[in-house]
């Protein structure tokens, strides 16, 4: 686990941050969740990055019919719609999620969708990602095309040979068309730069060293009596670039790094329902420090915000690989959905960041 430079746990504070300014990225279920993230509370975004990621509410594109529950029909549609569809013909629905997504906002339960219009997007599939196919990813722009971000706001990449994975240039990491863990990919650039700088236009070269803090806060304070439907970690990270730290910055951007599943700092599989700690992969914190985020926030005055989620295996939960929830796991009660702006996953986050612009 990644420890504050004097070893300590803190209190996630305040930096008076953009309220509007800020972006999200994330991998795989981190990619799920960044399209809900981001269209639950739209007004707090200007971009979002979206790397093996589908559409929102894609786990509720084809309904339950009288046999089967609500529940499984969701895990059943996120598995053989949302991931790895048989034929181009059985994948995601996007003009029906489209509506759907509009019927949501309409009812109160995410941001206006108008708020996207002018937003930013940087959408990845690998041409050899074998856990979530490319025909998804490519309804996923077509989903925000839909909803009125202009074509020439989406930066769409699908001529990258990469398994199913965040790709940087660091050589120790796996082979490019890898689909396996830790899903941290070297294909000679770093795609956490690639992300920012679409989104926010020129940036300032990455800072060749780290003169600001990453550091470990506990996550429970925003769960509260969610915590038991959350399936997310005791602690949380943040990047606090040094010259935020010295409060020289007026109004520093957020940006919101989401982790796939299998990728939390303390993941661990699941044998039978039970930890198996003794076989703990040392995947630990690499997403958080390996992944390019850090740098070049650092030269950009860009906090960067790591929420953690975890496996958790249970009468309740069923989240045995630690994936952020974009299937309805956590759902607590009908007042909030796992899409929603109260959700308990979107809740928590939101309110880190709410947190940070105070």
């Amino acid at each position: 686990m990644v420890a504050n430079a004097n070893g300590k746990i803190v209190q996630l504070g305040s930096y008076k941050a953009s309220k509007q300014n800020n972006s999200i990225s994330g991998l795989s279920s981190g990619a799920f969740m960044t399209v809900q993230l981001h269209l639950a509370r739209s007004a707090s975004f200007a971009g979002a990055g979206i790397i093996a990621g589908g559409l929102f509410r894609c786990a509720e594109t084809y309904q339950p019919s009288g046999l089967v529950t609500p529940e499984d029909s969701r895990i059943e549609n996120s598995l053989y719609i949302c991931m790895n569809p048989l034929t181009p013909q059985t994948g995601p629905d996007a003009r029906r999620l489209v509506a759907m997504a509009k019927d949501t906002a309409e009812a109160g339960l995410i941001d206006d969708i108008a708020n996207l219009a002018d937003d930013r997007l940087y959408i990845f599939t690998g041409s050899e990602d074998d856990v979530v196919y490319s025909d998804v990813v490519e309804r996923t722009r077509q989903f925000y095309e839909m909803l009125g971000v202009p074509q020439q706001n989406i930066s769409y990449r699908d001529d990258v040979p990469a398994g199913h994975s965040i790709i940087t240039d660091n050589p120790e990491d796996s082979e490019l068309e890898l689909n396996q863990p830790p899903y941290i990919n070297n294909g000679g650039f770093m795609q956490s730069h690639d992300i920012l700088r679409h989104i926010y236009g020129d940036l300032k070269a990455p800072a060749e060293q780290l003169n600001g803090k990453l550091l470990c806060f506990d996550q429970r304070e925003f769960l509260g009596d969610d915590a038991p439907w959350a399936s997310m970690s005791q602690f949380g990270y943040a990047y606090i670039p040094s010259r935020v730290l010295a409060g020289s910055v007026k109004e520093p951007r957020v940006h919101i790094a989401l982790h796939g599943c299998k990728q939390g700092y303390n993941y661990t599989d699941y044998v039978n329902g039970r930890a198996d700690t003794a076989n703990q992969p040392p995947y630990g914190n690499r997403y958080i420090t390996t992944t390019g985020y850090n740098h070049i926030a650092e030269s950009n005055d860009i906090i960067v915000l790591y929420p953690q989620a975890e496996g958790t295996d249970n009468g309740q939960i069923q989240n045995p690989d630690g994936c952020w929830d974009w299937w309805g796991y956590s759902n607590k009660d009908e007042n909030s959905p796992y899409y929603s702006r109260d959700a308990v996953q979107i809740k928590a986050i939101h309110a880190m960041l709410d947190r940070l612009c105070a």
